[in-house]
């Protein structure tokens, strides 16, 4: 399996322990993993601000970069979305189809290619769980509350594999964080009023640390707690699931 990790810029520019510890993960977990070194931004702030079109690119070298692969995984849910469901390439579609089908998040390829059911990781403290809107609801890694039909949740049951981690409830288990993307800088006030009742509801229950699959909306979480002055820490699913 000739696997290749895709990191986002803000990770790579922000959270490079993020980027690391999925990388570290996965070869523990036996994977080869090669890291294309000319990776850049995948295109979806363009996108998301309406500008899709003056993303072609960086969809060009996104498809020149992770041609060849088995698989293709992305420690966000948010890029592994915009990839899978807006990566085209005038000059060769073929293989940005092949990378739209082959592009997962990290929780997802640890469940549902690697099929994990052990993990070394130990992590001994109160975790709050973010399961953020595009892994939920785009990529289906956790079932929505609204929906009446069993409920399931990979990043949960990743967990719930480490030891000595105690996994919190929530009041409002897939509630927006109020990130957005662009959103938390076009509708600032209306984003932190989102952001401060996620985070209320994980210090309700007492959480040391939120954790989920995307640090951009760890990132919006965290600046709130900064200037709340709060212990509670965030910290993304790939550092604690290789932790210890």
């Amino acid at each position: 399996m000739k696997v290749a990790i895709f990191i986002p810029c803000y990770v790579d520019q922000f959270y490079p322990q993020v980027g690391i510890a999925t990388l570290e993960l996965l070869e523990k977990l036996g994977v080869s993993v090669f890291y294309p070194e000319k990776q850049t931004c995948c295109g979806q702030p363009m996108a998301n601000s309406g500008f899709e079109h003056l993303a072609t690119s960086c969809n060009d070298l996104f498809v020149e970069n992770f041609s060849g692969y088995d698989y293709i995984v992305c420690p966000s849910g948010s890029c592994t979305l915009h990839i899978k469901d807006h990566l085209h390439a005038s000059a060769n579609e073929p293989a940005a189809e092949k990378i739209r089908s082959t592009v997962m998040e990290l929780t997802e390829f640890l469940t549902d290619v690697l099929h994990i059911k052990n993990l070394t990781a130990h992590f001994p403290h109160k975790v709050g769980l973010h399961q953020s809107c595009h892994g939920q609801r785009g990529l289906h890694l956790s079932q929505m509350s609204e929906l009446v039909s069993p409920g399931f949740s990979k990043p949960q049951h990743l967990l719930n594999l480490v030891q000595g981690l105690e996994l919190i409830p929530l009041d409002r288990t897939d509630e927006c964080c109020g990130f957005g993307g662009t959103f938390c800088v076009a509708e600032e006030a209306v984003s932190v009023k989102m952001g401060k009742d996620r985070i209320a509801d994980h210090l309700h229950h007492g959480a040391e640390y939120i954790t989920g699959g995307d640090m951009s909306c760890l990132m919006h979480l965290e600046g709130i707690l900064r200037r709340q002055r709060s212990t509670t820490k965030v910290i993304h699913i790939a550092e604690i699931l290789n932790a210890g």
